[in-house]
């Protein structure tokens, strides 16, 4: 007799959490686990085969983990026979076939899935009950209650609410730890010459992939041929037990020195001294608050200065949950946003890392080899050149989607579109990040031996960033002038002299007509 089915319990790709709200109450007689995988979450956007192998190869580690604990899992392989290649497409076979009384899932961590898996249940006739995700430190309805009644929101305030609440890096008066909440101005410094290897720099302990693992890496680069990305040091944690392992590596070698250095770049580098753990958050493979605690506990032994394990707490307690907070609050709106009425398209170098800015080419290039890039080099330098260039800001949003492994709408969109290049007009930043070349030349050592100089705005061999940057405010004057903030930028425009303008005007509008690569020679006055 073929046994029915009460709950089919549905566990999406970043939702690999044994701790999951959705398995509350699971009876591994009645209810029955539901995952797919399925080519459209690849496709929607041209998704890198890092990424594709990261969610693929967790997904499957995971339903391995859940069958060892007698639980029933009904998985449908990307290569299945039948296989719709969509989740509402697998998800209404799956109701066809088990008929199931009802659907159990976390909330998604993508509006687009959410409403997909709602319209699948209606269309099946079966009732979706939608459990909260107890992964954050805040639930949806808490930001919406910190966002009632304020004119604007702002990280830093939301920060020091949720640190008093969780009671994170207190004293035993309640106030923060080393009397401020924040340490930001020590957490800003670029390396010597002798580069971070200076600074006791130790190469995370990396993870080869196993069987499973590499099973699906060929998988991968067989089906997605034609994605971007490469897939030969792939060595990222695709289980609990890896994560927590890249976790005490980071805490024990590279956190003392992450606040210092976590804003700094440096050539052939892509790890420096982050944590290489963002992806296996995202994927809820990793709760943040053993994230936090691990800080928190290295400071309070005197192993990690304050300002680091600040810093670092900060990234996951404030700027994580922050995000999250305004994706929900906003959306479906706020990724058709564009502030700025940017309509450029995206540079085609950004698919193959194949340009002359050395910034732009080791940032892309490692992007493109492991599926990573810093949060610095992510904001002010793939994302600060596209927002001068006046790239869509949708254009943007998909290509940070597709090539980055810890990429999730709910925690990327936020800070690509609003973060990053201003779409939504003030909503997540106070104003646009906008700097020239002196910036990148600062926090790394790019500029060496690149045929660009950041000191110049126009001549052949001006840095495009400096070029773009001045462009950037003489393109959007009437508005940025109604900033504070951007008061002391804008009147050093007013400084510029009218021949220089045009000449800006004239070689920012050749970089742009010629797809964001700045022409070899374009005859422009130097200033």
């Amino acid at each position: 007799m073929k046994r029915t089915v009460r709950n089919l319990v549905i566990v999406l790709g970043d939702q690999l959490d044994a701790e999951s709200a959705a398995l509350d109450g699971f009876d591994q007689q009645r209810d029955l686990l539901w995952m797919a995988e399925v080519a459209a979450e690849s496709e929607h956007v041209w998704v890198s085969k890092p990424r594709i192998a990261v969610f693929l190869a967790a997904m499957r580690h995971f339903r391995a983990a859940q069958k060892k604990l007698q639980r029933r899992v009904h998985y449908t392989e990307l290569d299945a026979p039948g296989n719709t290649q969509t989740l509402a497409g697998e998800l209404a076979r799956a109701c066809a076939e088990l008929q199931p009384e009802r659907l159990i899932m976390t909330e998604a961590g993508e509006w687009r899935v959410q409403e997909a898996m709602a319209a699948a249940a209606r269309a099946a006739g079966r009732p979706l009950v939608v459990r909260e995700d107890r992964h954050f430190f805040q639930t949806r309805a808490d930001f919406a209650a910190h966002a009632k009644g304020r004119k604007g929101l702002r990280m830093e305030f939301f920060y020091r609410e949720v640190r008093r609440k969780h009671r994170v890096l207190l004293d035993e008066k309640g106030e923060p730890e080393g009397g401020q909440w924040n340490f930001d101005h020590d957490n800003r410094g670029s390396f010597s010459k002798a580069g971070p290897k200076a600074e006791a720099l130790r190469p995370p302990a990396l993870i080869a992939p196993d069987a499973t693992t590499r099973a699906v890496l060929t998988l991968v680069a067989n089906r997605f041929a034609s994605h971007p990305g490469e897939l030969t040091e792939f060595a990222w944690p695709v289980t609990p037990e890896d994560a927590r392992g890249a976790l005490r590596d980071f805490i024990e070698h590279r956190l003392p020195n992450f606040g210092r250095f976590e804003d700094a770049m440096w050539t052939e580098e892509p790890w420096l001294f982050h944590s290489r753990i963002s992806s296996a958050m995202n994927l809820k493979l990793l709760n943040p608050r053993e994230v936090v605690a691990a800080a928190e506990q290295a400071y309070r032994e005197g192993r990690v200065p304050l300002a680091s394990a600040e810093g670092f707490i900060r990234q996951i307690l404030g700027w994580r949950e922050y995000v999250r907070g305004i994706y929900w609050l906003h959306m479906p709106r706020y990724g058709e946003l564009n502030a700025l009425g940017a309509t450029g398209a995206l540079p085609a170098f950004y698919w193959t890392g194949k340009c002359e800015m050395k910034c732009l080419s080791q940032s892309i290039g490692q992007t493109l080899v492991h599926g990573y890039a810093h949060h610095i080099q992510r904001l002010m330098v793939t994302g600060l050149y596209a927002l001068l260039l006046g790239v869509e800001p949708q254009k943007v949003h998909e290509w940070y989607l597709a090539v980055y492994v810890d990429a999730v709408e709910w925690v990327e969109l936020p800070n690509t579109l609003g973060m990053s290049q201003y779409g939504d007009g003030g909503i997540m930043a106070s104003k646009p990040y906008a700097a020239t070349g002196k910036y990148i030349e600062r926090m790394s050592n790019y500029c060496k031996g690149c045929r660009f100089d950041p000191a110049k705005s126009v001549g052949d061999d001006a840095c495009p960033f400096t070029t773009l940057y001045w462009d950037f405010l003489l393109r959007h004057e009437t508005l940025l002038a109604k900033n504070q903030r951007m008061a002391l930028q804008i009147k050093n425009i007013a400084r510029l002299e009218p021949a220089v303008r045009v000449a800006i005007r004239a070689r920012a509008a050749a970089i742009q007509a010629s797809g964001g690569v700045p022409p070899a020679a374009v005859g422009l006055l130097a200033l």
